[in-house]
């Protein structure tokens, strides 16, 4: 049997991560940050199923430890300071947990076993003001916030390592995926939950920033299984897994309201607080690399995303009412 080390567990990636390695037969070890609340809440249908492990991407002696007791074949990177518009307010703390945080990571692996097959969360945000559309692997990257920079410094750390000690280290350059277990502060589900508390009576309107940035959106749930097909390949490489399709903020609210038969011009107001400080207006990716590579094809559309997280925001925030 296989062991899978999976850093940030926890979150909308890792949850739907762990549940595809448990069914392709691995054990699964997920690393989480120490608190004093403890928010398992998206693994909770398969916490019993799982082995997790305390560690925190600043600290290498818990990456250390971690890797030699469990002797995982394949660690995959998803833990980070992932939401961009806290990388403004907190850009040294993004730093180093997205940025240096891999490099701690990579080192372990290479200490420890550097036969370990490593995967590295990337992100279209570091394409940030884009050069071309669409963009592809070889589009040069113009991050537009510290997220996106610690990303970048990320992404190039394990192409570093890859080149300078043989690893099997590749990276994943996804673009936007959602889905009903995305966080709320991400603009997906904030609509959303939105529509469903609108829905249901507990609000009257819906405050966002730009609803004129486009984005290329897909399910979660289709780009984890990229993930793994990376680290079954013979040789290592770095992969777009986009849809290829974009919409605007504008649209992802239409489609939300409509769900719940309503107008999301009677609810949505614009508000500068929701403005980044340096906004990234149009991604769009090009997964033909992926396509050819890993016969990866995303399955769930844009519409059924959306339907999929509306309907499961409709049945959370009413079963909080019963």
């Amino acid at each position: 049997m296989k062991t899978a080390l999976v850093t940030g567990i926890t979150g909308q990636d890792g949850s739907y991560l762990a549940e595809l390695l448990l069914a392709e037969g691995y054990r699964v070890v997920g690393m989480h940050r120490r608190s004093s609340t403890l928010n398992f809440e998206r693994i909770a249908h398969i916490q019993d199923d799982v082995i997790l492990e305390p560690g925190d991407l600043l600290d290498e002696a818990s990456l250390l430890a971690v890797l030699r007791r469990y002797e995982p074949e394949e660690v995959y990177n998803l833990a980070a300071q992932s939401f961009v518009q806290t990388s403004f307010g907190q850009p040294v703390l993004t730093g180093e947990t997205t940025a240096l945080g891999v490099t701690r990571l990579l080192d372990a692996i290479r200490v420890v076993n550097p036969e370990i097959r490593f995967y590295q969360a990337s992100t279209s945000e570091m394409f940030g003001k884009v050069v071309e559309t669409p963009q592809r692997e070889t589009t040069p990257f113009y991050p537009r916030s510290p997220y996106g920079v610690a990303k970048v410094y990320g992404h190039w750390i394990t192409v570093n390592y890859r080149e300078s000690y043989g690893m099997h280290a590749s990276s994943g350059i996804l673009f936007n995926h959602e889905s009903p277990r995305r966080g709320l502060e991400f603009v997906t589900r904030k609509v959303t939950f939105g529509v469903a508390r609108i829905a249901h009576g507990l609000a009257h309107e819906l405050r966002l920033g730009n609803l004129d940035a486009q984005r290329d959106w897909g399910f979660a749930g289709d780009y984890v299984r990229a993930m793994w097909l990376m680290l079954q390949q013979p040789e290592p490489d770095d992969y777009v897994i986009a849809t290829g399709s974009t919409h605007s903020v504008r649209e992802l609210c239409e489609r939300a309201f409509a769900v719940a038969d309503l107008d999301w011009e009677r609810y949505v107001t614009v508000d500068e607080r929701f403005m980044r400080p340096a906004e990234v207006d149009l991604l769009v990716g090009d997964a033909s690399h992926a396509r050819r590579r890993l016969g990866w094809e995303p399955t769930v559309s844009f519409d059924a995303l959306i339907e999929m997280m509306v309907r499961a925001d409709l049945e959370l925030v009413g079963s909080t009412l019963k």
